[in-house]
């Protein structure tokens, strides 16, 4: 979507950037500007400026700056043009895109009749003597977390529904499409009846899908969601995760859970760092919408075989995303509905402090299918385990797991280290070849310091998530051009968003650092190889730290006296055989 650059300036012209940081963050008047503690990072003293006059915000704590856009798309944890639509809705403006607009209209259309069936749900479930609420009720839901919630009710009628918006005169294909009527025998029905509905509603705030719980023993299924839409794909949405993504923000962590029960339960108890699956298997959609808000992801799933092979499939997602990802083994009840009940938040949180990380999990499960106390039994285990542990990108991960597991089988580490590596030789020796290959290519000595510098900034504009890593050798820009283009780039950096390269341009003050950025984007081409000459680049830089200390200590040692100096003498020459050794 593309908006025109006088609605954006427009939007910007009816907000006032104190009234809306004001609704999220205490500031008080400080001579021309207002003050207080930043919401992006823990303070004490407050270090949060809000200019009125400049319409922008800083804070000198964690460096966060920009404007009222900037802070909605921080603060609420969306995108731009989400942060766009909000700061619309509000002031007053429609968006107007150069898209398809027919198709824009539609999705409009189909959010407001969502909309309109939530609210008819909702009346429902608030009418006296009604068995929605009083199921809900006696699972231990109070009235205040199901109007947080907005759960609803689906009469036990065939068209109760259908009639609600015949009324409004909407066609009834409409409706089919958004899973609200069903069609059979020549006629239309209400999809719904005699559930509890739980709405489904996206982090913009639309309500774009539902879950029906039947209240009836004798109905199956027990839940019933609608099924896809314009408006409603299930792999990239998750439930709860418009009320608690400010939560998973502040506690950076999320317990995932399999159902709309747990959720709102949890949420009810305190524990409102949380997000629901609705009724699929997790996608890779779901995990990076996780991962925006943190890496570290709890899975607390039902307790039954079914909830903890999902659960097992979920950790792979999740960790396959990048996630710290653990699972929560509820002891002795069916899911954490059930347990948070019985015992509270408190023991629920001691629970969720021994959840098992994602490899050890995965090796108690390799070792519950074979017979430990034979030979043949820990051969197919370690086998097994041999399999998991080539997963692991961290090495020091990986050394502690072999230690363990010769422990466990009395095999080795030797043994264990040869397994997994024969299980991946053929890979390993494909990637060094082509790492050779790369190396051949790739420029060496100061000389070319300069094409260094280059490719690292190419490489941040095409892949947002090399500029972490590459933060932590910002002293490697020595061209002062490169160096505030960088400094931009991490200004302009969000997590799980690509860097936009208009933004970064127009930010750019000087006619020289525009033309050094345009001569990169122009010229430095990587061929579908970006990940490979990422780490050559990183392996450049860490190489040249080695020789640059080195060269320290050469010089060190030339000026030490050889009686007075003989520790520091001998500690040195201990550091410099090292580097030696690794520059081989």
């Amino acid at each position: 979507m593309i908006i025109k650059e006088e609605i954006i300036d427009e939007i910007k012209a009816r907000t006032n950037i104190v009234d809306v940081v004001g609704k999220y963050v205490n500031v008080k008047r400080t001579g021309a500007n207002h003050k207080g503690l930043c919401p992006f990072h823990s303070e004490d003293t407050p270090s949060f400026i809000v200019s009125e006059d400049k319409q922008i915000f800083t804070c000198f704590g964690c460096g966060a700056t920009g404007d009222v856009i900037e802070f909605i798309k921080r603060i609420e944890n969306i995108e731009f043009i989400d942060a766009l639509e909000k700061l619309a809705d509000e002031c007053g403006l429609k968006l107007q895109e150069n898209t398809n607009k027919d198709s824009e209209k539609k999705k409009e259309l189909l959010y407001q009749l969502n909309r309109e069936a939530a609210l008819f749900f909702y009346h429902n479930f608030h009418e006296k003597n009604n068995p929605g609420i009083k199921y809900m009720n006696e699972r231990g839901i109070n009235n205040s977390t199901l109007k947080h919630f907005g759960v609803g009710f689906a009469k036990d009628s065939w068209d109760s529904l259908y009639k609600h918006f015949k009324g409004k005169n909407i066609e009834d294909r409409i409706l089919l499409d958004l899973g609200l009527l069903s069609y059979s025998k020549e006629r239309y029905f209400d999809k719904f009846r005699n559930r509890v509905i739980f709405p489904i509603i996206n982090t913009r705030g639309k309500i774009i899908g539902f879950g029906g719980r039947t209240i009836d023993k004798n109905s199956h299924p027990k839940y019933l969601n609608s099924p896809e839409s314009i408006v409603f794909h299930k792999k990239s949405n998750l439930y709860g995760l418009n009320l608690s993504r400010q939560e998973i923000q502040k506690m950076n962590s999320v317990f995932l859970v399999e159902g709309y029960m747990d959720a709102i339960s949890l949420f009810q108890k305190g524990i409102k760092n949380i997000a629901a699956s609705l009724g699929t298997a997790l996608t890779i959609q779901q995990a990076q919408m996780l991962k925006r808000y943190s890496n570290n992801v709890i899975l607390a799933y039902d307790a039954d075989e079914a909830g903890q092979a999902a659960a097992l499939r979920g950790m792979d997602i999740l960790y396959e995303a990048g996630c710290n990802v653990k699972i929560l083994k509820v002891k002795g009840y069916k899911d954490p509905d059930e347990y948070i009940k019985a015992y509270g938040k408190e023991a629920f949180l001691q629970l969720a402090s021994e959840a098992v990380p994602f490899i050890e999990h995965k090796l108690d499960e390799a070792k519950k299918t074979t017979r430990m106390n034979t030979t043949e039994g820990k051969v197919s285990y370690l086998q097994e385990a041999a399999k998991i542990l080539s997963k692991i990108k961290s090495h020091v991960e990986v050394d502690a797991y072999i230690k363990k597991i010769a422990l466990e089988t009395n095999i080795s580490e030797s043994a264990i280290k040869l397994e997994i590596l024969g299980n991946n030789r053929e890979e390993i020796q494909n990637n060094a070849k082509k790492e050779n290959k790369q190396r051949e290519n790739f420029p060496k000595g100061d000389v070319n310091n300069d094409l260094l510098e280059k490719n690292l900034i190419k490489l941040m504009i095409i892949r947002s998530d090399f500029i972490t890593e590459i933060r932590k050798y910002s002293e490697i820009f020595s061209n002062t051009s490169h160096q505030r283009i960088f400094e931009l780039i991490n200004l302009l950096y969000a997590e799980d968003q690509e860097i936009d390269v208009i933004k970064l341009k127009d930010s750019l003050t000087t006619s020289n650092d525009i033309e050094i950025l345009d001569e990169i984007i122009e010229n430095i081409h990587f061929s579908g190889k970006e990940v490979q000459i990422f780490h050559d680049c990183i392996n450049r830089i860490k190489i040249d730290r080695i020789k640059k200390r080195q060269s320290e200590i050469i010089d060190i040692l030339q000026v030490l006296d050889e009686e007075e100096d003989k520790e520091n003498i001998k500690k040195l020459s201990n550091e410099l055989l090292d580097i030696q050794k690794n520059l081989k």
